[in-house]
């Protein structure tokens, strides 16, 4: 029999997700932070851009303007960016509403099982299926942290989800956020993605798909889009990362920084909370219970409700020369990929220590990555690289 540890610990995990008393709600929000004159302006004064963007979109022969106008449609893999020291995300107004993110589909093949044929000595039973249930709602009442991550692929228009996560170099003013390295990267076989955005407490209120039929877009998006203008995910993921995850789902982990495409406050500060990552999470036998929050797009879910599931976590191995990864059993579905795992740090607090990577396509377990010196490394980057930003 499995123990009932976790539904236990469930309470105190959930708890901690709710939204801090600092923050204001989204309709609060939206009237207090409106954008200024100066905030439209870039630091290099390029017309918006942020520093070194104007340069970098240069160096590779990117038009600006011809880029906005849909020259970013062009998935030419002679001309796709996809080094770490590529990435470019120039903000297009306007172009998330709310039809097209309703619209975005989940990374499905990335939620394939692929080949579990590895070491099988530190693989645990797969786990029975534990049912997603409904976030409460309003969301940045109960899940302030958690989003979706918005991107465009050489497959249409995609989703997954994200969590906003503190930046030890700007202290209530994270801009941070923790996903997946497939929603942001293609892996072996391409670059990065683009029009990166990240929208938190999508569809606050969880209404259904005819409520939303013709939503106005603070209805949908209630603090609006924060999109990524730098994102960082593994060399392994990037070299190794595959459309079933492959040897690089061990590494399946990135994190953006994001500025708001209206506006000047923190998202941290809008939101009313972030977690800290915790990169020395204990064995998973000393854990009694991990949360996966996120929003599966992929049926029977239709990626407008927020689901979460808790369990005890298992080990699962995908080949015997990577790391051990964490699995639950879980039914979220694709478009839940990159949503954050959450457990309690020995301080007793809640950090997340995972995030979804990969599951079958019977949906009854998902995987994700342990976080480990390399995932900090990353991390550490980032906060160093914007920090105060």
């Amino acid at each position: 029999m499995r123990s009932i540890r976790p539904l236990l610990t469930a309470a105190g995990l959930v708890a901690a997700l709710t939204l801090t008393a600092t923050a204001c709600g989204p309709e609060e929000d939206q009237a207090s932070d409106k954008p200024s004159a100066s905030a439209s302006a870039g630091k290099d004064g390029s017309g918006g851009l942020p520093d070194g963007l104007a340069d970098t979109l240069k160096k590779h022969g990117v038009d600006l303007d011809k880029w906005k106008n849909g020259e970013w449609k062009n998935w030419d893999k002679d001309t796709w960016l996809r080094e770490a020291k590529d990435f470019v995300n120039p903000v297009i107004e306007g172009l998330w509403k709310p039809d097209r993110m309703k619209s975005a589909k989940d990374p499905a093949k990335t939620m394939s099982a692929g080949d579990f044929s590895g070491d099988q000595g530190v693989t645990d039973p797969e786990p029975k299926p534990v049912t997603a249930q409904p976030e409460k709602t309003p969301y940045h009442n109960y899940a302030a942290p958690v989003g979706k991550v918005f991107f465009d692929s050489p497959e249409g228009s995609m989703v997954c989800s994200g969590t906003v996560v503190k930046d030890p170099k700007n202290p209530g003013r994270s801009n941070l956020v923790w996903t997946a390295g497939h929603c942001v990267h293609a892996g072996s076989k391409g670059g990065w993605y683009r029009n990166i955005v990240f929208v938190p407490a999508y569809n606050d209120k969880g209404k259904s798909a005819a409520a939303l039929e013709n939503a106005q877009s603070y209805e949908i998006a209630p603090y609006g889009a924060y999109w990524a203008d730098w994102a960082a995910t593994s060399g392994e993921w990037m070299r190794d990362g595959g459309p079933t995850g492959g040897e690089g789902a061990p590494y399946d982990y990135a994190v953006l920084h994001v500025k708001p495409e209206k506006g000047t406050k923190s998202l941290e500060e809008t939101v009313g909370n972030a977690l800290p990552v915790n990169f020395d999470a204990p064995e998973v036998a000393q854990i009694s219970a991990m949360g996966a929050w996120g929003y599966p797009a992929a049926p029977p879910y239709n990626g407008l409700i927020m689901h979460k599931c808790v369990d005890r976590p298992g080990r699962l191995s995908i080949s015997p020369s990577t790391p051990t990864m964490y699995r639950i059993g879980c039914t979220m579905t694709g478009g839940s990929s990159g949503g954050g795992w959450f457990s309690e740090a020995s301080n007793g607090k809640l950090a997340l220590v995972s995030n979804t990577s990969i599951g079958p396509v019977t949906a009854g377990w998902l995987a994700g990555p342990h976080l480990g010196e390399g995932a900090e490394q990353i991390f550490t980057m980032m906060s160093d690289k914007f920090g105060g930003r």
